[in-house]
């Protein structure tokens, strides 16, 4: 608001306000807000991570030509096959769930998602149906996906979005990773700061009354709390000038303070006295299967974080569904309970979204970090697929009830509009204001960012 009215001196005055406290404490603020490059379309971003790699092919990209050839050869009917991840080729496999086009947009939805094929949600959303990785193998690809390189150790988007726009509510971190159950291949490093400062690093919480250990204090009188603050932070301040500034120890001491202040913000967050049963019951808070809570009061949770002003939330899959969507056999069972589980809580936070106005500045992602065969592996499975799969996006400036890209009638390679890991990033970046190719950080002698020396805007979903 202070950007936007009587020519932004609001905003001006607001960032001096800012610089002036920063220089009383004699630390900078990392996580402060910064001015994008441009004026942006979204504030916030949700990403659902649908670890383990979705079927493009039974959930949104149709290809009644399966179903023609089901049983066949793939190498006599698809013709040349690229090698998969353990090379066990079985029959063209149909989907064994029935697509029909859903909503106004007439998008094609398989039966797996029965709330997402909902007039007001289907058509918020716009598909990226050619999605490509460089990566077959989970953990490669899940670095590729998260940070723009299939190495360990680069920074995760999470990070990038901090470090180029801050956050909007200095007592609470500004990525967090609302952890279901399932950590990705790659482990922590997917969440990680890798060169930038260790402030915009990703923080773990649990959906639970304490989603983070040590939230509360053990003294049992604040003034015994506050004065042993009050001799840390002589001492912090003591090393920090020592060190000569160091930007570690500088993003160390912040990371403390960040963690002191949510003392008092975290438990407010958990707190879901407020909230109508009838938003409880919409997100699956109610539901038998108990993925589908978890997974609800994780959605939930990431709309109070949007709410609280927290830049990028991520979303990571409950354990208890077999091995995540990663379907080598049991292809049917496993995605039916991926499906139960992610389906009424995602609906219910574009919904949710909606009602309170929130919808058109947060960005909503959901990805896999590859997709799957238009074959079998052995009898009832699919292999992993990074030649073409569907990733999705809706509000935060999206063109919603579009459908971009296209893979081959097999559902196998992306043969139009042809999209990379960092085309997403770009777009993700642009819509949230900042250029990805003026967001770097000097490493190793070279201007580093997150789209590497790649990536173009995927401007036919760009509202």
């Amino acid at each position: 608001m202070l950007r936007r009215c009587a020519m932004g001196f609001g905003g001006v005055a607001m960032q001096a306000l800012l610089q002036d406290e920063a220089a009383a404490t004699g630390i900078s603020d990392p996580l402060a807000p910064k001015m994008p490059h441009f004026p942006a379309k979204a504030r916030n971003v949700i990403f659902l991570y649908m670890d383990g790699g979705p079927s493009q092919v039974d959930t949104f990209d149709y290809k009644p030509l399966l179903e023609k050839y089901h049983g066949r050869d793939p190498r006599e009917v698809i013709g040349e096959l690229a090698p998969t991840q353990f090379d066990n080729v079985g029959k063209v496999l149909k989907s064994q769930w029935a697509f029909k086009q859903r909503g106004e947009s007439g998008a094609w939805v398989s039966d797996l998602f029965p709330h997402l094929a909902e007039t007001e949600v289907i058509d918020e959303i716009a598909f990226v149906k050619s999605m490509t990785s460089k990566f077959s193998e989970h953990t490669s690809a899940n670095y590729f996906l998260h940070t723009g390189s299939g190495l360990q150790g680069r920074p995760s988007m999470g990070a990038w979005f901090g470090y180029g726009l801050g956050t909007m509510n200095r007592n609470l971190p500004g990525f967090v990773v609302l952890n279901g159950g399932l950590i990705p291949p790659g482990g922590l490093d997917c969440f990680g700061s890798g060169f930038l400062p260790a402030a915009y690093q990703g923080s773990i919480f649990l959906p639970r009354e304490q989603p983070i250990a040590n939230i509360k204090p053990q003294e049992s009188d604040p003034r015994l709390q506050t004065n042993k603050l009050k001799l840390i932070d002589q001492l912090d301040r003591a090393t920090y000038a020592a060190s000569g500034y160091d930007a570690q120890i500088e993003g160390a001491i912040q990371n403390y303070e960040t963690a002191f202040r949510m003392q008092s913000s975290v438990p407010d967050l958990m707190d879901l006295r407020g909230e109508p049963d009838s938003v409880k019951k919409l997100y699956g808070l109610e539901a038998e299967y108990g993925n589908t809570k978890t997974f609800g009061l994780q959605c939930l949770l990431a709309r109070r974080l949007v709410e609280r002003g927290v830049r990028f939330i991520e979303l990571t899959c409950p354990s208890g569904n077999g091995d995540r969507w990663d379907q080598h056999g049991n292809l049917f069972d496993g995605h039916t309970k991926n499906c139960q589980t992610v389906d009424q809580p995602i609906a219910a936070l574009i919904k949710d979204l909606k009602r309170t106005g929130l919808l058109e500045s947060t960005l909503v992602v959901w990805a896999g970090e590859f997709g799957r065969t238009p074959f079998a592996q052995g009898g009832d499975g699919r292999d992993h697929n990074p030649f073409g799969f569907t990733v999705w996006m809706a509000g935060g400036g999206v063109k919603g009830g579009v459908s971009v890209g296209e893979t081959d009638e097999w559902g196998y390679r992306a043969v139009q509009d042809r999209f990379e890991m960092f085309d997403l990033h770009a777009t993700m970046l642009h819509l949230l204001g900042v250029d990805h190719t003026r967001s770097t950080f000097r490493f190793s002698g070279r201007d580093m960012r997150l789209t590497d020396v790649h990536g173009h805007v995927i401007k036919q979903i760009v509202a």
